[in-house]
């Protein structure tokens, strides 16, 4: 069985945030051993893709080390890169049924274009905790499956230093989920991009996230909203990698684009 890791979200390797993808499988192993891989692996997602009768429509689950996740850009983005530039899929567009519903891959000029739900936030009061937990004060918070703090200037995103177990705890209590939150700026004048961001995820066995697909289906409409226009280019701002995303808010969808390369082709000598 042949498994890639794929950086995406990355115009070079070692850049953006790595994923580790399957071949594409005739049934879904159980559970546990798809855990157990991804563990194993120790990438922020594994993805598995299973076969249907359309050569262009896979279904796609993601696994950290630590639990199955509902909903993953990166991985998602990487499986369309493994379809298309590895396995030779030759439909315009690939479909993947997931438990967050149909998401679509499709390449554009340059590298690929995701076209994912929404996920606009709600301003919110500042959990009692949190900047302590973040070692800075937040100008404003906001929250949908994940807690956003919006900080005052790009330097405060690149300088941030949680407490991760602080954090989770706080923003668990505030959103019912996970205890993921995200950091986000705007941009310094002159930048290539928006809006500067990071992503702590110890809730979900990921102390920081390179480049997060599902962080920015809430980033865009909220900086949409706070720039007057659509389409919003960001810096997920990981130390030493760094990711780029452009992102277009498409009514109650959000079309996320990026490049991805293969770094590695092994063969999985394993199996379910």
């Amino acid at each position: 069985m042949r498994q890639w890791t794929i950086d995406a979200f990355a115009a070079a390797a070692f850049r953006g945030n790595q994923a580790c993808v399957l071949e594409p499988m005739a049934a879904w192993p159980d559970a546990a051993w798809m855990l157990a891989l991804a563990a194993e692996n120790n990438q922020a997602e594994t993805a598995f893709l299973l076969k249907t009768d359309d050569p262009a429509r896979f279904g796609l689950r993601w696994f950290t080390p630590a639990l199955e996740v509902p909903l993953c850009g990166h991985a998602t983005l990487a499986s369309g890169h493994v379809l298309f530039s590895e396995l030779g899929v030759t439909a315009g567009t690939i479909t993947f049924d997931t438990k967050s519903g149909p998401l679509t891959v499709h390449r554009v000029s340059k590298g690929y274009e995701m076209d994912f739900p929404a996920q606009p936030p709600t301003k919110v009061a500042a959990p009692a905790g949190l900047a302590e937990a973040l070692g800075v004060e937040p100008a404003e918070v906001w929250a949908s499956t994940y807690l956003v703090a919006l900080l005052k200037d790009e330097a405060a995103v690149h300088a941030c230093a949680p407490d991760l177990v602080a954090l989770e705890a706080v923003s668990s209590g505030a959103t019912g989920g996970r205890g993921n939150v995200g950091i986000a700026a705007l941009a310094d004048p002159g930048r290539p991009y928006d809006v500067v961001d990071r992503f702590f995820a110890p809730g979900s066995g990921i102390p920081e996230d390179p480049a997060t697909g599902s962080l920015h289906t809430i980033l865009t409409p909220l900086f949409a909203g706070k720039l007057g226009r659509a389409r919003v280019k960001f810096l997920q701002a990981y130390p030493g990698r760094g990711g780029d995303l452009d992102c277009e808010l498409a009514g109650e969808r959000v079309l996320l684009r990026g490049q991805a390369v293969t770094v590695l082709d092994g063969t999985l000598r394993v199996g379910p």
